[in-house]
């Protein structure tokens, strides 16, 4: 079992809350991990940078000079890679890059980023907290009072538009709802923040599938 830090709606310390990290699975899947995060970012690449070739810039096709007796380099294009305004050799053309993620590879992924933020002591969970009105300030004295000094992932249970407009504005905080994390988001911030409900969702489905 792992104690992690609880926190009161005021940022004050609650004492700890018992997770069974074994329910995220047995070890930390590291290549799996690695492959998941590349095939995220793969998939944000739009792939448009675009060159033209020798076929597709303007220009005649008639050479330019004739091929001997000139004193001149022979020459047959002016839409050569060598002349000024030619065509690009081996230069980057509109692709798609994106790749596949199975819901098994997602599931294992986000099981093992958890994981290893259960394991790195860089989790921690926070009771209920609603603002009745969005304030950035309101957001931003919590995330101080509770301590966090580097890029934070909020999850919260579901979509709320109060704390989503209170932490849009704050650099290194983004706010979640706990069905839509993923392993690239758990990965990428430093730090994670649940609240209880979100953790005991997240607890209660691991435990339907085993």
């Amino acid at each position: 079992m792992a104690e992690i830090p609880l926190f009161s709606k005021d940022g004050k310390s609650a004492g700890t809350v018992s997770v069974d990290e074994k329910l995220f699975g047995d070890k930390v899947k590291k290549k799996l991990l690695h492959q998941v995060i590349l095939i995220h970012e793969a998939n944000q690449r739009e792939g448009n940078a675009h060159t033209k070739t020798r076929g597709e810039v303007e220009g005649s096709t008639k050479k330019p000079w004739p091929q001997k007796h000139t004193g001149m380099a022979r020459s047959g294009t002016k839409r050569s890679p060598i002349w000024r305004h030619g065509g690009i050799v081996f230069g980057p053309r509109t692709r798609e890059y994106r790749m596949i993620i199975t819901d098994s590879m997602r599931r294992a992924a986000l099981d093992s980023a958890l994981l290893g933020k259960i394991k790195d002591k860089e989790v921690s969970v926070i009771e209920a907290v609603d603002f009745p009105k969005p304030r950035t300030k309101d957001m931003a004295r919590l995330m101080k009072a509770i301590g966090f000094k580097r890029s934070i992932l909020f999850a919260i249970p579901k979509h709320s538009p109060s704390l989503w407009l209170s932490a849009r504005n704050l650099q290194d905080l983004s706010v979640r709802p706990v069905g839509e994390l993923n392993a690239y988001d758990v990965v990428k911030h430093k730090d994670l923040l649940l609240t209880k409900e979100a953790l005991e969702t997240l607890v209660a489905s691991r435990k339907k599938k085993s």
